[in-house]
């Protein structure tokens, strides 16, 4: 639904804060919702749809926010709002400077900055969003203005384009809101600091006139963004970094990535997905003594894991085939099976009821494709996950 800013300062006051507090007692659940929409429409009459929209919003935050209690969203906001322990991360990386959030949205970014930044002011152009961080974030000033027109000096400008219009998202830089190719222009004097989609396309980043380092953050084993650090807010040289705030590793491009290509050793390695996307597979193996199965293929192997990191054991390698596959996991009994693929066209949704398993035990197995050309093949190691 969409809120007016008159629907925030009904949420704000005493009594959207009362109301508030009786529509969190509802369950709001799929065989409740129709009834309970009709005892809140009984109770607060057409407050109740901005009632139950925030009772949902709220409950939906807390996969973001650690306390979102007296939070208040819209919902393409809250799709976007960053989570709580990236937008620390990044904090933490802008400590002790003075900060510009010109894109602040509902303000989930400035409930980070003011814990580390010396200085936090935000704006945005919308008056519902601004009207939800005042709200939701004490103690920062505020005001409304246009991102593509600069209105502080001396600051980092923290920038968050919209990357959905109407729940879809947009691939293409260019049609983000505002522009990515017009934000960098604006504020190519600026020390700036842009959130993007992880899927963005680094090239075209580049080809944009972004020569700064490009930070890929992964968050409970999913890749949450990539961030464009402009060059005086990065290290000497680097270009490219992996974040894992799981294990609190980070991975950049200007360390060693001489990694041998190699068959499986005891175990396979997956690496994090923010290695993957940043490009930095190699250094990773080098980091950890790994090596790769394939020069074009992510997959890891080695006889020892990183600190912290999932690993498949190898018990077994086969050509892969469905016919081949399914009598190496009949003889080990298996019955059921985790399956992990790069380079080879196969979905394991689809392959798994294929293999028709009747076993006890349970096992990993991984296909890839390795060689080129005409020595490429398709393989499948049968493995134990370390968990």
């Amino acid at each position: 639904m969409a809120f007016g800013v008159e629907d925030v300062d009904y949420l704000r006051s005493p009594a959207g804060i009362d109301a508030l507090r009786e529509i969190a007692t509802l369950r709001l659940t799929g065989n409740t919702l129709v009834a309970d929409i009709a005892s809140a429409r009984k109770r607060f009459g057409h407050r109740a749809a901005v009632l139950v929209e925030t009772t949902l919003l709220r409950r939906k935050a807390a996969a973001k926010l650690s306390n979102p209690d007296g939070w208040l969203f819209t919902d393409e906001a809250l799709q976007q709002a960053t989570a709580e322990p990236v937008a620390r991360h990044r904090a933490r990386r802008l400590s002790g400077t003075r900060v510009h959030d010109a894109t602040c949205s509902i303000g989930t970014e400035l409930a980070a900055l003011r814990e580390s930044a010396d200085l936090v002011i935000g704006s945005d152009i919308d008056p519902v969003r601004l009207a939800m961080a005042r709200n939701n974030v004490y103690g920062v000033d505020l005001c409304r203005a246009d991102a593509l027109r600069p209105i502080t000096h001396g600051t980092v400008v923290v920038l968050d384009p919209a990357r959905r219009r109407a729940g879809r998202r947009r691939f293409d830089p260019r049609d983000y809101a505002p522009p990515l190719d017009e934000l960098l222009d604006v504020y190519r004097q600026h020390n700036t600091v842009v959130k993007c989609a992880p899927g963005i396309d680094f090239d075209a980043v580049r080809r944009l006139g972004f020569d700064g380092e490009i930070e890929v953050t992964s968050l409970a084993g999913s890749v949450r963004e990539a961030c464009l650090w402009s060059a005086g807010l990065t290290e000497g040289g680097v270009r490219r970094r992996a974040s894992l705030l799981d294990t609190g590793e980070q991975v950049t491009d200007d360390e060693p990535d001489d990694c041998a290509v190699a068959p499986a050793g005891t175990w396979i390695v997956d690496p994090d997905g923010a290695i993957v996307r940043a490009g930095l597979v190699r250094h990773y193996a080098a980091r950890h003594g790994l090596w790769q199965l394939d020069p074009d293929i992510a997959y890891l192997s080695g006889d020892q894991l990183p600190p912290a990191v999932r690993g498949f054991e190898v018990l077994d390698e086969v050509a892969f085939s469905e016919r081949r596959l399914r009598q190496a996991l009949s003889a080990r009994e298996v019955g059921a099976v985790e399956i992990l693929v790069r380079g080879v066209d196969v979905e394991p949704d689809t392959l798994r009821p294929r293999l028709r398993l009747r076993g006890s035990q349970q096992a990993s197995v991984v296909i890839t494709r390795i060689g080129t050309g005409g020595a490429s093949r398709a393989t499948a190691f049968i493995c134990r996950p370390s968990r």
